[in-house]
């Protein structure tokens, strides 16, 4: 999902071009996808974007080859409803927020693993607590569960079964949404740590 406006970042790029560590964040989320064992790669772009879409379609080296889709860009909500219309993508469907630079593909496959065949929708979340340990900006929190704070990683299930499981996951790779600058130098000095590699 790269299709939001990020106007909270106050970046000079749009928002999944925001470079950590000088790769655009979107990139960073796309090698972890390319990684894991998801089989086909889809970006929801929208007109809130347009250097992003350009830069997706371009798959300059860095960047995956994906499927491009373009949704209006009214929130994560509708467009991902206006997604799942679509006669190309069917459920389930693994859904990654594109502000997510620490992301690496154990933990998407983690994620999938849990799944496994269940036909529920699943919120990966991770405690409010951890985000504010490590300095991230805690933008919203899972109601009524307010020490849960969502992560932008989900499982959209069957439409037929209504049931949300949550996961809770103390890893800081989910817990870093990029939304302010802050959360843009937390994550780059998460990268440049030592043990960074062995995670």
């Amino acid at each position: 999902m790269c299709g939001g406006k990020g106007t909270r970042l106050e970046s000079a790029h749009e928002k999944p071009l925001h470079p950590i560590d000088g790769v655009a964040m979107v990139d960073r989320v796309l090698a972890a996808l390319e990684g894991s064992r998801v089989e086909t790669i889809y970006a929801a772009v929208s007109s809130n974007a347009p250097e992003s879409r350009a830069h997706l379609e371009r798959g300059d080296g860095e960047t995956p080859t994906v499927t491009i889709l373009e949704t209006a860009g009214d929130g994560y909500v509708a467009d991902l409803m206006t997604l799942l219309d679509r006669p190309a993508v069917s459920t389930p469907v693994l859904t990654v927020a594109a502000d997510l630079p620490l992301l690496e593909a154990p933990v998407i496959d983690r994620v999938l693993t849990t799944h496994g065949e269940c036909d529920a929708s699943r919120t990966v979340c991770v405690p409010v607590a951890l985000k504010r340990r490590l300095g991230a900006s805690v933008e919203s929190t899972l109601e009524p569960d307010t020490h849960l704070a969502p992560t932008g990683v989900n499982v959209v299930g069957d439409a037929s079964d209504s049931q949300t499981m949550t996961d809770v996951h103390y890893d800081p790779r989910l817990a870093i949404n990029v939304n302010r600058l802050e959360d843009a130098r937390l994550a780059a000095n998460e990268l440049q740590r030592p043990d960074a590699e062995e995670r």
